[in-house]
This record gives C-alpha cells, structure tokens and sequence, in this order.
C-alpha cells in the first residue's frame, strides 16, 4: 500500500498546504516513497519524516533553513534539515554551521540536536525529504521538490514576516518562490567541507536575528538545542 502523503502531514500543515498540491504529483510521491521504504534503507526512518511540520506549525514559522536532502548514513537523519540526534557525532555540514554560528555570534555549541531551533519557530527543511541509504541526491526530482516548494509559498503567503535562509545551489534556487516584499531571503553556499568559502563568512545568524528584529519580532536564540 503506498505511503499517503498527505495524510501524514500534521493537520495545520495539510489545510495549508493542499491549496498549493497537486495530487497526482503527490500520489506518485507516496507510491514512490512506499517502494523504497520497503526495499532499501532509507533516511530519515518513517516517523521522523515530517518532524519539521510536527515541530514548527505555519503559524509559528518565522525561519526556515532549506537544505538540500537528508544525510544518507545511518544514525543522522532525524527529520530536521542539517540536525543530527543528541550525542551523534557531528557531521561536517554541521561542524561549519557551528563554526559560523561561533564566529557570528560567539554562540558555541555540541549537541548536533536542533530541536530547539524548531521550538522557536524556524522549519528546518530540505528541498528533498527522503534519500536512499549511501546514495545521496537518489530521491531529487521525485516529487519532493514539489512538497518543498508548496511548503516556501505557505510562508510566502504569512503577513508577518518570515526570514528565509537558502543554503546551497537547491535551496537557491527556490528564492523566486519568495515574493512577498517584507519577507527577506538570505542565500549562502552550502556548508559542506567540500564549499568550504561558499558558506563561512556569511553571518547568516546575525542576518537572520537583525531582519526580525526591524519586523518587530523576536529573535531566534541560536544557543537553544
């Protein structure tokens, strides 16, 4: 039986996002998705695969951090764009977002949980949600791009701002989904060791913080996990 998209979702998050799918690009995600979890390892485990939405609902996003996919190792992948379970080894991705959140901020942190970071209203999502274990980019051009994409044009739509930080070349390019003109869309290379100038540097943090800040919202505190 295939995987049921949308019925997976959280409530608040299936009403917001049915207005911007399609459901026959989404019925042959989930019978796509169904195959490979019953045929390969795949990551994140099942229950974990909207806990982006489960943890920040629509009304509460004021972040989002868009990644490419998840990490295709075993032990990583808990449904948070870049977030690794408490006491897992960080990844390198990881280690130069801490890096620059360190040099940004003087925020040092060494749990890879992001949890925290979710709480407080910022959806770490990926472009792609899925990925076949040792394989990464296997699950691109699926019909995750548009999940992602409908996931961008719900924050589009909020009245408040939302700060959106694009981090690598398919996060980029979703940023003509961002039209709404008080939102801000902050892009960066990705922070994988192998981008090593496209990502350190950026300050993306403190961009993020300041572009609340003259919305008259809160700032996200990055020292949360």
């Amino acid at each position: 039986m295939a995987i049921d998209i949308i019925d997976l979702l959280p409530p608040d998050w299936r009403a917001c996002l049915a207005v911007h799918l399609d459901p026959a690009v989404v019925a042959r995600l989930g019978e796509f998705v169904s195959q490979e979890y019953a045929e390969h390892e795949v990551f994140p485990p099942l229950p974990d695969l909207f806990a982006a939405f489960r943890l920040c609902s629509p009304e509460q996003a004021r972040v989002l951090i868009l990644g490419q996919d998840p990490y295709h190792r075993p032990g990583l992948a808990h449904g948070l764009s870049f977030s690794v379970p408490a006491g897992v080894p960080l990844p390198g991705s990881l280690r130069n977002v801490f890096k620059e959140l360190r040099d940004d901020l003087g925020v040092t942190r060494t749990t890879g949980d992001l949890t925290g970071w979710a709480k407080q209203g910022v959806l770490l999502l990926n472009t792609v949600l899925t990925v076949r274990a040792g394989q990464p980019g296997s699950h691109a051009r699926r019909g995750w791009e548009h999940v992602s994409d409908a996931a961008i044009q719900v924050l589009n739509d909020r009245p408040t701002r939302v700060v959106f930080l694009l981090w690598g070349a398919q996060a980029r390019q979703k940023a003509a989904l961002v039209t709404a003109p008080h939102h801000v869309v902050i892009e960066a290379g990705h922070p994988s060791p192998a981008n090593p100038r496209g990502f350190l540097g950026t300050r993306p943090f403190s961009a993020c913080n300041d572009a609340l800040r003259a919305a008259g919202l809160a700032p996200i505190d990055w020292s949360v996990g």
